[in-house]
């Protein structure tokens, strides 16, 4: 009798779910909402307007919006399904979008802009070095020079000196990716690397036609070409110090120029390998200083979520320096990195182009149109996130995320084009926060303006100027009593 009605209302269930699929199938998809007109893409493209612009809009039309820049469509995908779909349900149809083009003369064929077979190949060459037990023989030297630069801030917080804590973190997590990818101390090219990156990075907020001709010596071009070409020449230099050395170093770069071609036996040429080294030199630290940027500002805004950081700093750590193994007892610290990045995220938007039609929550998407995916709108998507523009770590609570889709949070993207260094980053922005966080104190100088300045990364336009106070020995003391 049971089993009967068992197999009955199984029965009930697949009539249902086919007759769902007959209706979906008589649904065609249709085109997605936007602002009318034929240049309604301009505003993405300007710093000045684009986060507003994409929030406003996905505010009124919903989780896919359309845009035009003339004749091509470019449509915002925000619900986290439509994310998934894109980057890992159905990422085979999919190609990087036409405006990593502009990223190409910076970066060459690295990672960050390589299709295909190029691609796969170099990223099954690069996934060693990034495995747990790499990085937490790299996690010793994070932790050795985040001390070094809390030691030169002694000086600093005694006398009251204002700090660009946006520039100290390029500068730490550059020294980290030279010393552990590369085992080279870039402290004497830092200042250079930053100036250059800089220079680069701003080219992409001022869009005009030249961008697509970078020979035509425009002043910005010819600006843009001089901090590419310095950047490129200083990794030259590190290839032919090693080719020349003929040593294994046991890093990165020693295991690309020693990997060989199953069929043709050949080694990477300087080419190849100055685009990896490149990306992964300006990718490795750019973003990791950025997210740890914000971090620090959002701390001299909550001063709640400051003390609750360092009561488990001193719990957990207690004052030593923070190692590995403590990763996991630092939960909340982890929260605070992960809240700064759903607020801040350093890459706030993606793009995808379809190789073939395709469609997202019945929305057409049409072939060789440009999608954008943007960390920052669906990171703030009101059906994920109460109050999505509040800091809050606890929301990564276990509790509180258990229900939550897994790309309302895509910092890093995802699917089998995720970014390779994600465990690298998160260790080293964990172990930066608890080691600074347990020593000093960053106020906010008065008066020092905020803005966001979405570029290729979403930067600080004016830097994040804070003061330092010294907490080490008063937070022990306190602990203590």
């Amino acid at each position: 009798m049971q089993s009967t009605a068992i197999r009955n209302d199984r029965a009930t269930q697949t009539r249902t779910a086919d007759s769902r699929r007959a209706e979906a199938a008589l649904v065609k998809p249709h085109d997605a909402p936007g602002p009318a007109g034929l240049l309604t893409g301009l505003k993405l493209i300007r710093p000045s307007t684009a986060l507003g612009y994409l929030r406003d809009t996905f505010n009124r039309y919903g989780d896919v919006v359309k845009y035009r820049f003339g004749p091509l469509p470019v449509y915002l995908v925000a619900h986290p399904d439509g994310v998934k779909h894109i980057l890992q349900d159905n990422h085979t149809n999919y190609r990087k979008s036409q405006d990593y083009a502009f990223l190409k003369i910076l970066l060459g064929e690295g990672l960050v802009t390589s299709e295909g077979a190029l691609w796969l190949r170099q990223r099954r060459l690069i996934q060693p070095a990034f495995h747990k037990q790499r990085i937490e023989g790299f996690s010793r030297i994070m932790i050795d020079e985040t001390l070094e630069m809390l030691d030169s801030w002694e000086k600093l917080a005694a006398e009251g000196t204002p700090v660009d804590v946006q520039r100290e973190m390029m500068r730490v997590t550059l020294k980290i990716v030279g010393k552990a990818l590369l085992s080279i101390d870039l402290t004497n090219e830092a200042d250079a690397v930053g100036a250059a990156m800089k220079t680069a990075n701003e080219r992409f907020e001022h869009f005009d036609l030249a961008m697509f001709v970078p020979f035509l010596p425009t002043r910005r071009n010819r600006e843009f070409n001089a901090a590419v070409n310095s950047l490129k020449s200083l990794v030259d230099g590190i290839i032919a110090v090693r080719r020349r050395e003929n040593r294994d170093y046991g890093d990165l770069l020693s295991m690309l120029l020693a990997v060989r071609d199953e069929e043709t036996g050949e080694g990477m040429s300087d080419r190849q390998l100055r685009d990896e080294i490149l990306t992964l030199i300006l990718a490795g630290h750019e973003t990791t200083a950025t997210a740890l940027s914000w971090t620090f500002h959002l701390l001299t805004q909550h001063s709640g979520v400051r003390d609750k950081l360092e009561t488990e700093l001193h719990e957990v750590i207690g004052g030593r320096p923070p190692s590995f193994g403590d990763l996991r007892n630092l939960t909340y610290t982890g929260m605070v990195i992960d809240e700064s990045m759903r607020l801040y995220p350093p890459v706030w938007a993606i793009g995808r182009s379809p190789i073939e039609d395709d469609e997202v929550g019945g929305i057409r998407l049409p072939k060789k149109s440009m999608l954008m995916l943007s960390q920052y709108v669906t990171h703030r998507h009101p059906a994920f996130w109460d109050e999505p523009d509040r800091f809050d770590p606890e929301r990564f609570s276990a509790e509180r995320s258990q229900d939550r889709p897994r790309y309302a949070f895509f910092p890093f993207a995802g699917g089998p084009r995720q970014c390779i260094g994600n465990i690298f980053a998160l260790t080293e922005a964990n172990l930066i926060l608890a080691a600074v966080a347990q020593q000093f104190r960053l106020h906010a100088v008065p008066g020092h303006p905020i803005e966001l300045q979405p570029l290729v990364t979403l930067r600080p336009r004016y830097g994040i100027k804070v003061t330092l106070e010294k907490i080490g020995g008063q937070r022990q003391a306190r602990g203590a009593a």
